[in-house]
């Protein structure tokens, strides 16, 4: 394996890490309503990758997509819809956290991979193999052992797994590396953030500068909380083929399912655990099956060479 292989794993397992761990955080400030802690991440957000694309000294590339894209209806429409998907997405996972439903959000970004393969086969034409198709049914005998058993449809699970596939799909009209497109998607809905953050002010119910020093050291580094996982991300995922991104994306959810468990000591029945290991089984049957895919194409790659 190349050096640069090699780092290009470590940057990414280290990303889906703190990805993993990132609820603790949150955690922290289970007495802050969910919408406000999503507005001030989506405002500190903001103003962190703005600071970090100019240390970077990747401002000129920022202002130019920027000017670019603002002609551009298609890039546009995608950069709002990219906007809207991530702050849902951030709003069911905080509030699912701190609702002491981390499993179930666990399983929505177990799920995510095969929502994203069957949003593609609808929106964008794909087609299934094989394995994909035993993937989906063992996933949906899953979800719907879940749904009988407590007579209750995961509604957090799949919101986070459709909100994210949707993301991804809205992603690919945009087509801009991860750190500026970050920047730009919380640049869209940054002052939507602050009009609601002064609303709270005006009425007189705000978390921020009125609880504690700490309640207010952890809303703004929730900017830098969103952000760190993504830059080392960026940094490793371009190192790496995909089949080993969507192998090591699952270090997320199984240390968020292992912190609602042991740490935060969430139920987890029998039926989950039977409902889990349909997932499981599907997860390892559809990574098995893109591993083998991607190797075939490198194969054929250098044949062809």
């Amino acid at each position: 394996m190349k050096q640069t292989e090699q780092a290009g794993i470590i940057y990414t397992a280290f990303s889906y890490f703190l990805w993993g761990i990132l609820p603790i955080y949150w955690k922290f400030l289970n007495h802050v309503p969910a919408d406000e802690i999503l507005a001030n991440r989506i405002f500190w957000s903001f103003w962190f990758m703005l600071m970090f694309l100019f240390v970077t000294k990747r401002w000129k590339d920022f202002h130019l997509y920027l000017k670019t894209s603002l002609t551009k209806k298609k890039q546009l429409l995608g950069l709002l819809l990219a906007s809207l998907l991530v702050s849902t997405n951030w709003f069911i996972y905080i509030w699912a956290v701190n609702t002491n439903q981390m499993v179930e959000a666990s399983l929505g970004y177990y799920i995510n991979p095969l929502v994203s393969v069957l949003l593609g086969v609808f929106i964008l034409k794909e087609t299934l193999s094989k394995a994909q198709i035993v993937s989906f049914i063992l996933a949906s005998v899953g979800v719907l052992i879940l749904t009988f058993s407590y007579g209750q449809f995961p509604w957090i699970a799949i919101g986070l797994a459709f909100s994210f596939g949707l993301y991804g799909l809205a992603k690919k009209l945009i087509q801009v590396d991860s750190a500026i497109g970050l920047t730009l998607e919380t640049m869209t809905i940054a002052p939507l953030s602050l009009i609601y953050i002064l609303y709270l002010f005006l009425s007189g119910t705000p978390s921020l500068f009125k609880v504690s020093v700490g309640t207010d050291l952890l809303l703004i580094g929730a900017g830098a909380a969103t952000a760190i996982p993504l830059m080392f991300f960026s940094k490793g995922a371009q190192q790496i083929p995909l089949y080993m991104v969507g192998f090591l994306q699952y270090i997320a959810p199984t240390l968020t399912l292992i912190l609602g468990i042991w740490v935060y000591k969430e139920t987890f029945s029998f039926v989950h655990l039977i409902s889990f290991l349909f997932i499981w089984l599907a997860l390892t049957i559809f990574t098995l099956s893109r591993v083998q895919y991607a190797r075939k194409r490198r194969r054929e790659a250098r044949l062809s060479a």
